[in-house]
């Protein structure tokens, strides 16, 4: 028995798992001080009532005879993949349901879908970068070449006509960096994968915080990305699904390599290692298109956006560069007086006992950024910029 080797590349633990062991230790020295954590991507507002309604009357059906629910369909309900194809709908993008696959997250996908792929396949991806981009393609033993995203492209990596890859990951609005893509350097990007048979990955996670009609919501907006492209979506930031699980991936029918149809390979591959996101769970998903819970989400959504700007608001102040804040959860600054990340992660805890996260745990052009979030309560983003404010 042989184990696979390319877990020996991985860092030892999680970027998030390495935060949560500092916290929990400092907490455990000064229990008198209050900790506001801005660091990790998780919501603070509760699911939405229409979404909470959707799910109890899904309870009581599953407690009746004639509403009980055994195992479904792994690709997803048709109730749900109706909406999310009206929803593309409105911008234009035209899909067919056996192209949406629902999935119990975007993380999960974003890892899975490398079962479709050689491990001979040379991979681009951004630095600085979700971490579960790399990793899951380590784990397969991927050869890996970094896009150098910084503040000179304004973290938004163009292609390189000259160089080959095979599968690339771009993710807008962006983790960790918050910057957006324009529908013509989105063209581009389409461009280069159409020219070099190449498939892109493209992690839509959080479009929905997106106000800017110019801006594209979904990379099928833009022409020839159905044959070259494949999106990953999450209710999780949408609606606040992080404990819930609910998501979907669109494969399109027309996304063929080697006479073989990526959408026929995705649905045999999840017919045979998923088993689909329960009833419940998508019952309350579709309730999150309709329209009540678009009002009630999108109220979510702006509470988040308040909390965005009062960080951008404490940053500008100071004069400290930062991307994202404006059609992004996220806010990307740069450490004041050239501190290294992690170093201004303990300043941060220590001083004021507040948690972000250390741009050097999303790759090497994260060194002397910091990421934090706008998903903590408004009281508490409010203190934690009083007290951000107080030392800068």
């Amino acid at each position: 028995m042989k184990i696979n080797e390319n877990y020996k590349n991985l860092e030892t633990s999680y970027l998030f798992s390495t935060i949560a062991k500092k916290v929990s230790q400092f907490i455990e020295n000064n229990p008198q001080k209050k900790v506001i954590r801005l660091g990790i991507g998780d919501v603070t507002r509760p699911l939405c009532k229409s979404v909470v309604d959707a799910m109890n009357k899904a309870v009581d059906e599953m407690g009746t005879p004639e509403g009980f629910r055994g195992y479904g369909p792994e690709q997803g309900y048709e109730f749900l993949k109706d909406e999310i194809q009206n929803y593309y709908k409105k911008r234009n993008v035209l899909l067919k349901n056996d192209e949406i696959f629902i999935s119990d997250g975007a993380k999960s996908d974003l890892g899975n879908i490398l079962d479709l792929f050689s491990t001979d396949n040379k991979v681009l991806i951004p630095d600085p970068v979700y971490p579960v981009y790399v990793d899951t393609n380590l784990m397969q033993g991927r050869k890996i070449e970094f896009l150098e995203a910084n503040e000179e492209n304004d973290f938004l990596p163009m292609p390189d006509f000259n160089t080959k890859a095979d599968i690339i990951y771009l993710c807008s609005p962006n983790n960790p960096t918050g910057a957006v893509y324009n529908k013509e350097q989105l063209k581009k990007w389409v461009d280069y994968a159409l020219k070099n048979n190449a498939v892109i990955l493209f992690d839509a996670a959080y479009e929905c915080f997106i106000d800017d009609n110019n801006l594209p919501h979904s990379i099928f907006e833009i022409e020839g990305a159905k044959n070259c492209a494949i999106e990953f979506c999450s209710f999780s930031k949408t609606a606040g699904f992080t404990g819930t699980r609910c998501g979907y991936t669109v494969v399109s029918d027309e996304l063929n390599f080697d006479n073989m149809s990526l959408n026929k390979m995705w649905l045999r591959r999840q017919t045979t290692k998923f088993n689909g996101v329960p009833y419940i769970v998508q019952r309350g998903a579709q309730a999150v298109f309709s329209e009540s819970g678009q009002k009630e989400i999108f109220e979510n959504i702006n509470y988040y956006k308040r909390n965005a700007k009062i960080i951008a608001d404490t940053l500008k102040k100071h004069n400290i560069y930062f991307t994202g804040g404006i059609h992004s959860p996220y806010i990307w600054l740069k450490c004041p007086n050239n501190m290294k990340s992690w170093e201004f992660f303990d300043f941060l805890l220590e001083k004021i006992q507040v948690v972000g996260t250390p741009g050097a745990g999303f790759g090497k052009n994260g060194e002397g950024f910091f990421r934090l979030t706008s998903f903590n309560t408004y009281e508490n983003t409010l203190e934690a910029m009083k007290r951000l404010d107080g030392i800068l």
